[in-house]
């Protein structure tokens, strides 16, 4: 019979786990074929249904509707359309009178009150996203020491197998064919032949406990995977609640504020001039006061351009957030794949040995 080579080193078990390993070696009766059949069923039962639970998380796994709620967000800023504010564009260049521009103000205002109603159940969409996903971490983490102890129970079986193997390849079966031998009755030697046999069995089941091994010992990569793309998902979408959308917020009160100093100028300059046409009738006096008008509303235009640069980088972060929750999204079906590949390949490798 050709020597297995050890999978698991004893000598790194502690006091207390040797003794519980050398107690399962010492209850195995390899003349039990039943006994033998169930070895360690417990612990590879465990692997099974939690790799499956593992390969169920992935599939149950749908970010999808996060990515849907971030783009309504961005085309809910875009369709407000900040620079209808300012005083160089082309909205506001084809409005002849100031009164317009009261009228301008109130119809950005209005567009922005129902888009803050919008805004604000975005971000409680979001945020019940960013619970059920930090709960999923939780779980995870869970999941992943649960692993740990499968993985755990499942050494020491294999373990006590290796310590059994050894002492039946090395005393029982060297006794018993020397028995038959000596003896030269077909009872010894069939004694010995059904021994053989069994040891043969029992050194299979090792096989397919090695195996669950490997599952439980990829399990854990796995896992982590899954917990890495939630944590990031996490990141984004606390970005988005904490500092994108705040940012916006405050950049919108900004504008108006802006426009409405801008219009408050605007009226007081025109009485101005106005009152100076009626009393001195100086064209003079109302050419400096246009000059003057025209300065103020340049000056104006700087500051609404700002804004706008603010707006678009604004709208960059959050496409940029919805490309890497694609990305992340791509990843976890191609972990799907490879998880429903690897669990097939398992299988029927284990179909395949048992046959």
């Amino acid at each position: 019979m050709i020597k297995r080579e050890e999978q698991i080193d004893i000598s790194k078990f502690s006091e207390d786990e040797r003794k519980k390993i050398e107690n399962i070696a010492s209850q195995v009766d390899i003349e039990d074929s039943q006994g033998v059949i169930i070895y360690g069923v417990g612990a590879q039962r465990e692997i099974s249904q939690f790799a499956d639970t593992i390969l169920n998380e992935v599939r149950s796994k749908d970010s999808g509707y996060v990515g849907e709620v971030l783009t309504e967000l961005v085309l809910n800023i875009k369709d407000l359309k900040v620079d209808s504010l300012s005083p160089g564009g082309s909205f506001l260049s084809k409005i002849p009178i100031i009164g317009n521009l009261v009228d301008a103000a109130k119809r950005f205002i209005a567009r922005y009150e129902k888009l803050s109603v919008k805004i604000e159940k975005i971000v409680d969409e979001l945020d019940k996203a960013r619970m059920t996903l930090l709960k999923d971490i939780a779980l995870l983490d869970n999941m992943y020491d649960k692993n740990l102890d499968y993985l755990k129970n499942l050494n020491y079986y294999i373990a006590a197998g290796q310590i059994k193997l050894k002492e039946l390849n090395e005393r029982l079966l060297p006794e018993l064919k020397a028995k038959a031998e000596s003896s030269k009755d077909a009872m010894d030697a069939q004694k010995y032949r059904d021994i053989e046999q069994a040891v043969n069995r029992f050194d299979k089941k090792l096989h397919d406990l090695m195996l669950s091994r490997m599952i439980a010992i990829q399990t854990g990569p796995q896992v982590r995977l899954i917990q890495n793309s939630d944590q990031t998902l996490v990141e984004k979408i606390q970005s988005s609640i904490l500092n994108t959308i705040p940012l916006w917020k405050n950049q919108i009160v900004i504008a108006i504020t802006l426009f409405r100093q801008h219009k408050a100028l605007e009226l007081q300059k025109e009485v101005s001039e106005t009152t100076n046409e009626l009393l001195k009738k100086n064209i003079e006096l109302l050419k400096e006061g246009s000059v003057e008008v025209a300065k103020e509303s340049e000056r104006g235009i700087v500051e609404i351009e700002t804004l706008k640069k603010v707006n678009t980088d604004l709208i960059s972060t959050i496409e940029e957030t919805i490309k890497i929750q694609k990305e992340g999204r791509v990843k976890r079906r191609q972990v799907e794949g490879e998880l429903v590949k690897i669990e097939k390949e398992l299988k029927d490798k284990l179909v395949a040995l048992k046959e």
